[in-house]
Parts: C-alpha cells; sequence; structure tokens
C-alpha cells in the first residue's frame, strides 16, 4: 500500500474531530501515514505552545519522508501554476507537493491550490472530503473509482 503523507491542514481537521477525517484513520490502522520535517514544523510549535506534548510526542513517531528540496523544480512548479491562474501558493506548499511527488505517495490535504496543481503537475492528491486528482474519484465510504478520463 502506498504511503500518505498528511499534510497540517488534515492534520488539524482530525484533531478537531472533524468527520469527515475516518480516511486518517484509516491510514493509521494501515500504518501507512507518513508526514515530513517541515509539516511537523507547521504543527509542533503551536501544539507544544498549548502544552499538549502528548500529541507532540505521538506526531513524533509518525514516519517521516525524507525531504530533499530541488529548489529548480521548486520555482518550475510555481512558474507553472502562475501560469495556470494558480496564485497564491507558498513555497511551504511547492515542498510539500515535491516531496509527495518525489517519494511516490499520496497527499492527503484540505488544501484546494494542491487539487489545483495536480491539473498540471501530475501528483495523486486526495482531499480529505472531495475527488482524488489521478483520475479517481473518492466516494464516502472512503474508496476510490477510477473515472474513465483519468489523467
Amino acid at each position: 500500500m502506498n504511503n500518505i503523507l498528511v499534510d497540517a491542514s488534515a492534520w488539524i481537521a482530525y484533531f478537531r474531530g472533524d468527520e469527515y477525517t475516518r480516511r486518517l484513520d484509516e491510514g493509521i490502522d494501515a500504518n501507512t501515514i507518513c508526514t515530513n520535517e517541515l509539516i511537523l514544523s507547521e504543527l509542533l510549535p503551536l501544539i507544544r505552545l498549548k502544552k499538549e506534548n502528548d500529541l507532540a510526542d505521538v506526531l513524533n513517531t509518525v514516519n517521516k519522508l525524507p525531504l530533499e528540496i530541488n529548489w529548480e523544480q521548486i520555482r518550475d512548479y510555481q512558474l507553472i501554476n502562475l501560469r495556470n491562474g494558480i496564485n497564491k501558493v507558498g513555497i511551504s506548499d511547492l515542498i510539500i507537493y515535491q516531496n509527495a511527488i518525489s517519494t511516490g505517495a499520496t497527499l492527503l490535504t484540505l488544501d484546494k491550490h494542491f487539487q489545483l496543481m495536480a491539473n498540471h503537475i501530475s501528483c495523486k492528491v486526495e482531499l480529505l472530503w472531495g475527488t482524488q486528482r489521478d483520475g479517481s474519484s473518492t466516494q464516502s465510504d472512503g474508496s476510490s473509482v477510477q473515472n474513465e478520463n483519468s489523467t
């Protein structure tokens, strides 16, 4: 089974107990959930500020994908975004996107701009509440069905 790189937005929804985070529960049960140091750097300071040390400890046990940044590729991704009207994508999100691509992981997120990017830069993106950007749709039970016009 493929790794699932969980973006900070998906983690935050999970910690809030949002109803549509069952997909994350399934990944935890299957031991396919991953993070990286950038995502942890987005999450852990606030978690520690709130003195949620047990939660911080749990997050630190999640499998971490290696993070190797190709800055030329990051600039290319941003140029592709801008040419396609996808504006205001931060460098940190470009690095997370690149990490999902380079490791072959599915990116699990709430951020719609990742799905927009997948229309132009091939990456498997799954919105917690919606469709995947690999030519398949996420069903209400979390399963996926291949569409006829896959990308």
